[in-house]
């Protein structure tokens, strides 16, 4: 008797561990997005080294499970703990910058410097974001955190948020990277409706060849000028700079391709699973998250329609060979180079033979260092 009623406890026991026992509704709903998001980046293709990582962690991160067996990534000990170690104290961006930085010609920006000024007033939807979470009730540091996603640069907030607000981090980072994978569908109506038919046919002329002594004082003289202004910022902008010059200097090709290459992919694949692990039903699904997700939306609207509107304002004092396409404003934000292309493709829906591409770059990759700099700025204050 006693042999049998061990039996029964013991498989009782194992029942209750069980994901089924465990399970909640939000677990399901979880699950859900996170096949959603695998449907987007294997079936749409959208942004598939993010969201394919990202969507596998969500379904990591909510399996159900009894607390107690240092399997989820919030209890101390567990694997996924100590990967996500890399997320919390803000680990991984800088790598990621490191890649970027060896990967990205800032060559149409140093050709045209003007460029900086749309990157810088895309970023206007982070500031806007900031003052709009701040009136719903946020803390000045959460709103900041929020605020951030405006810039459409993950590692960024991934930054920001770990460093201002670290329990409202899953939201932000999933947030961030689902409107970065969401570009070619959330900015071309807004360059649209902010455009008219003559302004989309604005033709600009080519830029300037650049030589390699600049491409090469670019990246030590940009560092000096952003940091000594914002030091905050020092940890993205720093490595992303120093990446760039291992690329540019051309006596470090080996170090260069290892951060574009292997090193990228591997903090790619460590940052994306962990963040989706980190959506944990249990802590995720709060109305807080909800809201951020809609001012995540409507951060990077804004800063899409301000990156149009600049251009629009700018032409006003520009003769009219040195005019600039707006449709290229879209591309401040720094969602490299997704947000150029998508100026692209909506330029030559317009006009075939007038490629945008190149000049789009220009505000593409001052977005990256204006999205860092506006870190470092919310940072500084708010720190």
């Amino acid at each position: 008797m006693d042999f049998f009623t061990t039996i029964s406890e013991n498989v009782t026991q194992f029942l209750s561990y069980t994901g089924f026992a465990n399970a909640t509704f939000g677990h399901f709903a979880m699950i859900l997005v996170g096949l959603l998001f695998l449907f987007l980046g294997i079936a749409k293709k959208w942004e598939p080294m993010l969201l394919v990582p990202i969507g596998f962690g969500i379904i990591i991160g909510n399996i159900p499970f009894t607390p107690g067996f240092q399997i989820g990534i919030y209890e101390d000990g567990s694997v996924l703990n100590y990967l996500y170690f890399g997320v919390l104290k803000g680990v991984y961006p800088p790598l990621i910058f490191l890649g970027i930085g060896a990967m990205t010609d800032f060559s149409a920006l140093i050709s045209n410097p003007k460029m900086m000024l749309i990157g810088a007033a895309a970023q206007f939807g982070i500031f806007g974001a900031y003052m709009t979470a701040s009136a719903l009730g946020f803390t000045a540091a959460e709103a900041g955190a929020i605020g951030i996603i405006g810039g459409a640069d993950g590692p960024t907030a991934i930054f920001l948020s770990s460093k201002l607000a670290p329990d409202l981090m899953g939201a932000i980072a999933v947030s961030a990277y689902s409107y970065m994978a969401l570009v070619p569908v959330i900015q071309p109506p807004v360059m649209r409706l902010l455009t008219n038919k003559k302004e989309r046919l604005i033709r600009m002329k080519p830029a300037r060849q650049v030589s390699q002594t600049e491409k090469i004082i670019f990246p030590i003289l940009g560092l000096l000028l952003t940091t000594f202004v914002v030091p905050a910022g020092l940890p993205l902008l720093g490595m992303l700079f120093f990446g760039n010059l291992l690329k540019e200097c051309g006596v470090t090709r080996r170090l260069a391709n290892t951060a574009a290459n292997p090193l990228i992919d591997i903090v790619t694949i460590l940052l994306g699973l962990t963040v989706g692990a980190s959506t944990q039903a249990t802590t995720f699904l709060t109305p807080k998250s909800i809201l951020i997700f809609i001012l995540g939306a409507f951060s990077f609207i804004v800063a899409t329609a301000t990156g149009v509107i600049f251009v629009k304002i700018f032409n006003l004092f520009l003769k009219e060979e040195n005019k600039i396409n707006p449709l290229i404003g879209n591309a401040g934000v720094s969602a490299v180079p997704d947000s150029a292309r998508v100026s692209h493709e909506v330029g030559l829906h317009y006009d075939k033979t007038n490629h945008l591409l190149m000049h789009a770059m220009g505000p593409n990759v001052s977005g990256v260092i204006g999205s860092a700099v506006a870190a470092g700025l919310l940072l500084g204050f708010l720190g």
